[in-house]
C-alpha cells in the first residue's frame, strides 16, 4: 500500500464529491489535521472509519487501498494482491510486538531482581527497604497485564484437536496454564481443552 497515493485518491475523490477538509473531518468526527495527515500521505485512517469514509467519497475499501478506482477484473486481482500484503504486515507487526514482549520483560524483571537484592544485602532503614521492594515489584506486575495484553493479540494460537487458529479473549489467555508460549486453552470451534501453541501465520 503506497500512502501517498491513497492520501492523492481520498482528496481527489474528496474534492470530486465538493467537500472540504473540515466537512469531511466533521462527518467522520475526527479532527482536519488528520484529514490532512491522510491526504499527504503520512498515514492511514483507522479500520473504525474506512467503511464510513469510502461510503462518504463512493469507493470500495479495496479501492482505497490501491488508491485508484478499479474495473471488476483489476478489481479482484488487486483484493486478492492487498489481502497478501496485509497479512505479510500483521505478521511482521506481530513478530515485532513478540520481541518488545521480550525486551521489556526483562528489563522489568531486572529492575525488581535488583531492588529485591539491594532491600536485601545493602545496609539501609527498614522503611527503605520496603520502599525498594515496592518500587521494584510495581512496574513489574503493571509490565505483566500489558505484557499479557501483546500474548493475546499477537499472531494465534493453533488447536492441538482440530487445527483451528484464533484469537483468544484476554482473560483466556490470564488464566491459561503455560509454559512458554504455549497454554492450556478451550478451542472456541471444537470445544476441546488442549496445549494451544502460538503461530504467526
Amino acid at each position: 500500500m503506497e500512502l501517498r497515493k491513497i492520501g492523492k485518491f481520498i482528496a481527489q475523490e474528496r474534492k470530486a464529491h465538493d467537500i472540504t477538509q473540515e466537512k469531511l473531518a466533521e462527518m467522520l468526527d475526527v479532527s482536519d489535521r488528520a484529514v490532512s495527515k491522510w491526504e499527504r500521505g503520512i498515514c492511514m485512517p483507522s479500520t473504525a472509519i474506512m467503511s464510513k469514509l469510502c461510503e462518504i467519497i463512493d469507493c470500495s475499501i479495496n479501492e482505497l487501498f490501491c488508491g485508484e478506482r478499479l474495473d471488476e477484473m483489476s478489481e479482484k486481482k488487486m483484493l486478492e494482491k492487498n489481502l497478501l500484503e496485509m497479512a505479510t504486515l500483521k505478521e511482521q507487526r506481530d513478530k515485532e510486538l513478540l520481541n518488545l514482549e521480550i525486551v521489556i520483560g526483562v528489563l522489568v524483571s531486572i529492575v525488581m531482581i535488583t531492588g529485591i537484592f539491594l532491600a536485601a544485602y545493602a545496609e539501609m532503614q527498614d522503611w527503605t527497604r520496603v520502599v525498594l521492594i515496592i518500587a521494584g515489584v510495581i512496574p513489574f506486575a503493571i509490565s505483566m497485564f500489558y505484557l499479557l495484553r501483546i500474548e493475546q493479540i499477537a499472531g494465534y494460537y493453533k488447536c492441538e484437536k482440530c487445527g483451528h487458529k484464533y484469537i483468544p479473549n484476554y482473560w483466556s489467555v490470564f488464566f491459561a496454564m503455560h509454559v512458554n508460549r504455549t497454554r492450556h486453552m478451550k478451542c472456541p470451534k471444537c470445544g476441546k481443552k488442549s496445549w494451544q501453541r502460538k503461530v504467526l501465520k
